[in-house]
């Protein structure tokens, strides 16, 4: 498989690796009807350290991933954040990414790689990625896509529609056509998942029809008399019993409306099957005999149609939306919840308690598309949003994800009467040997999380289970995790895994393997291996991963 290369790359292929895990912090105040959150989150905060705390408790889970990341157009005023411990980095770090930028597209692939990776981790097996893009990154997109996602994952792009102005805003600055639209670059986690069916409600909806029975693929099995006629060549589209049994039901349409075939309209045969459909639930075939002496079948009538690629249907739509909401602009070209709710529904089938995550969640687009929906069809979904506050030192109080993504989850919440809430975060302290040896401590339930997904690789079954008075953590297959730990660093020094305390956890886990995190240990090898317990040394060792 081609790979794309770009400055930065092998140092960067690998960062989100090295970033800690961090806490995620409630805002209590921030809070909007909790009791109705549902497992609604906004989290304030760098989206590369938001991605990866959500890990002990989302991997694997999230059904629907929709980004719209900065279109890297040279006019956004994006700034590459991402404090890399590598020369380059440092150089480009806090720098805004304008378009005489030679290193602009090198700098939007380190960006996005990290976060990208990092999302694959939260994608569960049956779930899928869509990115919003522009011409502008697409090809770069896809060639890093493909190489994170793998080829076979790639699905589709869908085209939509780009608002008036951003069409006649590119012909100031570029001395190229542009298409008039924007992508939808759509990748799954599992090559093997299948889509359901996805059909777009038409406007008028679409009449029934009549279709040619004949047609050229060459079956001689399909080929038989109907109406007198037997074709030498190609095939009827239907075995004879199906046909046979089409051409007695529209005999009895045509007595039931007592028409010939000369004097029914299609309107009257519509009619009919509507009727027929209501009634008996099932579908029915019909087949007739042209005015041209020609077999055809009918094809029935629709009020939708199979999704392509091709989203025209959708205004873009996302300005208006949200100064309804504000009363002005606040936000510069947010997406349609139109859009975001055709993703969701085009991932998820049936179901409809899929979470939900946006880790550029700006105008808050995709929590209102999810409640939308929810009000709609009663589902249970939840949204997780990320954003940043984007303050600068020119703009210190400056807070996107207060003042415009909350605010705007808040207000719609009010003015639509969704039966919604959400929580608020901040990206807190990092979980690491330094910050832990500085006396600045997760709460006992915090680190219970990170330590359960750092042992096992998945978020715990039962968090409700984490008892800080006993020490439990959780079990996994065949082993269970403690965890030796309180959130106060005088008392953590003199805390250690001793014999009491072992022998009350093998009481309770005659059978299994032990895993203890702990400062210390006051046991002797031994009687380690004898009561299969094993030792994890906090902090040096916590991210140890053990062979369970």
């Amino acid at each position: 498989m081609p790979t794309l290369q770009f400055k930065g790359k092998n140092i960067i292929w690998n960062h989100h690796l090295s970033i800690p895990y961090h806490t995620l912090n409630e805002v209590e105040h921030l809070h909007f009807q909790p009791e109705k959150a549902n497992g609604n989150l906004i989290i304030e905060g760098d989206n590369l350290l938001a991605l990866k705390s959500l890990l002990p408790q989302y991997a694997g889970r999230v059904k629907c991933i929709y980004i719209y990341p900065p279109y890297n157009t040279g006019n956004e005023g994006w700034v590459y954040n991402d404090n890399v411990n590598n020369p380059m980095f440092k150089e480009w770090l806090g720098r805004e990414v304008g378009k005489d930028d030679l290193t602009r597209h090198d700098k939007w692939l380190c960006m996005m790689v990290p976060r990208l990776k990092l999302l694959r981790e939260l994608l569960a097996e049956d779930g899928a990625i869509f990115i919003s893009i522009d011409d502008n990154e697409l090809k770069d997109l896809l060639q890093i896509m493909d190489e994170i996602f793998g080829e076979k994952n790639f699905r589709n792009i869908a085209i939509i529609r780009r608002g008036i102005k951003s069409v006649q805003a590119q012909f100031e600055t570029v001395d190229r056509l542009n298409y008039g639209c924007e992508y939808v670059a759509i990748y799954t986690k599992d090559e093997d998942f299948k889509f359901t069916k996805f059909e777009i409600e038409l406007e008028n909806g679409k009449d029934g029809s009549w279709n040619n029975h004949w047609r050229g693929t060459d079956r001689p099995s399909m080929r038989y008399e109907v109406f007198g006629i037997t074709p030498e060549t190609g095939q009827w589209r239907w075995g004879k019993g199906r046909s046979l049994v089409a051409i007695d039901n529209y005999n009895q349409l045509l007595d039931e409306l007592n028409k010939k075939p000369k004097t029914i309209t299609q309107e009257e045969i519509d009619n009919w099957y509507k009727k027929y459909i209501s009634e008996n639930g099932d579908d029915i075939d019909l087949l007739r005999l042209s005015l041209n002496g020609k077999p055809e079948h009918y094809i029935a009538p629709s009020e939708s149609k199979l999704a392509s690629t091709h989203w025209n249907d959708l205004k873009p739509s996302g300005s208006s939306q949200v100064k309804a909401i504000f009363g002005k602009k606040v936000f510069d070209n947010p997406k349609s919840i139109d859009l975001v709710k055709r993703v969701i529904q085009f991932i998820e089938g049936n179901k409809k308690d899929s979470i939900v995550l946006d880790s550029f969640s700006g105008s808050g687009t995709t929590a209102h598309a999810v409640m939308d929906l929810n009000k709609e069809d009663g589902g249970n979904r939840k949204c997780i949003l990320i954003q940043m506050s984007e303050s600068t030192a020119t703009e210190p109080d400056k807070n996107i994800c207060k003042d415009i993504t909350r605010e705007r989850v808040k207000r719609a919440i009010e003015k639509y009467g969704y039966d919604s809430g959400f929580q608020y975060f901040k990206v807190g302290i990092p979980i690491d040997a330094e910050t832990l040896l500085s006396g600045n401590l997760p709460t006992f339930n915090q680190f219970a999380e990170y330590v359960y997904y750092l042992c096992t690789g998945e978020s715990p079954k039962n968090k409700s289970a984490i008892n800080e008075e006993s020490c439990f953590v959780g079990e996994h297959s065949n082993f269970v995790i403690y965890l030796v730990y309180k959130q106060n660093f005088d008392e953590l020094t003199r805390m250690a895994l001793n014999l009491s305390l072992a022998e009350n956890i093998t009481a309770k886990h005659p059978k299994k393997k032990i895993i203890v995190y702990t400062p210390a240990c006051f046991l002797e090898e031994d009687y380690m291996k004898e009561k299969n317990i094993d030792f994890v040394g906090i902090p040096y060792n916590l991210f140890h991963r053990l062979g369970v």
